[in-house]
């Protein structure tokens, strides 16, 4: 016991001399941020089970974006109800397998659709080799906000960061590839702006 405590102070001494060094490299490191923006999962909004799953090849190189054309969602509640009731829809009406988008994104927040690495069903014809994005609400009405053109951004730089998309992926609105208005007037033009943005 003698012993012991005769050494205990010359390790706090050494402590001490050793700690401020650490500190101060640490702090000299720089920080590593993720592009990848928080996401209400699945299980977050109830998501029912998906009854079959065909994986894609990665990485993807296109991501195509929708609108869902209903009404736009103004809290996490309502918005988590909406994107249950569409996987309903999709589910029981349309008879998927499950909701037909990657992912979906409301004024807010980014909502899991059928995820990362998996091929949904939102564009005949390019299901296998693209991620589908859907807005929430309709945007030949209104406009798209700031923040969820931000998550867009974010979440497709996510997609590049954990290797699900190519560095070059290819951005497109459906109306491109589809007869259709989506992703409405208003998006599609906040598209163009957009890195990646495909022309033809």
């Amino acid at each position: 016991m003698m012993l012991f405590g005769g050494i205990l102070p010359y390790l706090l001494l050494l402590w001490q001399l050793l700690a401020p060094v650490n500190v101060a490299r640490a702090q000299d490191e720089p920080a590593q941020e993720s592009a990848c923006p928080a996401i209400v999962k699945r299980a977050a909004w109830g998501a029912a089970k998906s009854k079959n799953v065909t994986y894609q090849l990665k990485p993807v190189a296109n991501v195509i974006v929708h609108h869902t054309t209903g009404e736009r969602c103004a809290t996490v509640a309502t918005c988590k109800e909406m994107v249950a009731n569409i996987q309903t829809y999709h589910q029981t009406d349309n008879r998927w397998s499950d909701i037909g988008y990657n992912f979906l994104i409301s004024g807010q927040n980014v909502y899991e659709g059928i995820g990362w690495h998996r091929m949904g069903a939102h564009l005949r014809g390019y299901n296998d080799k693209s991620i589908g994005v859907a807005f929430l609400g309709n945007f030949d009405q209104e406009r798209p906000t700031a923040r969820s053109l931000n998550l867009l951004a974010r979440l497709l730089q996510c997609g590049v960061e954990l290797g699900e998309l190519a560095d070059d992926y290819r951005l497109y609105g459906a109306r491109q590839l589809q007869s259709t208005n989506s992703p409405g007037r208003y998006l599609y033009a906040k598209l163009q702006e957009l890195d990646h943005w495909q022309a033809q």
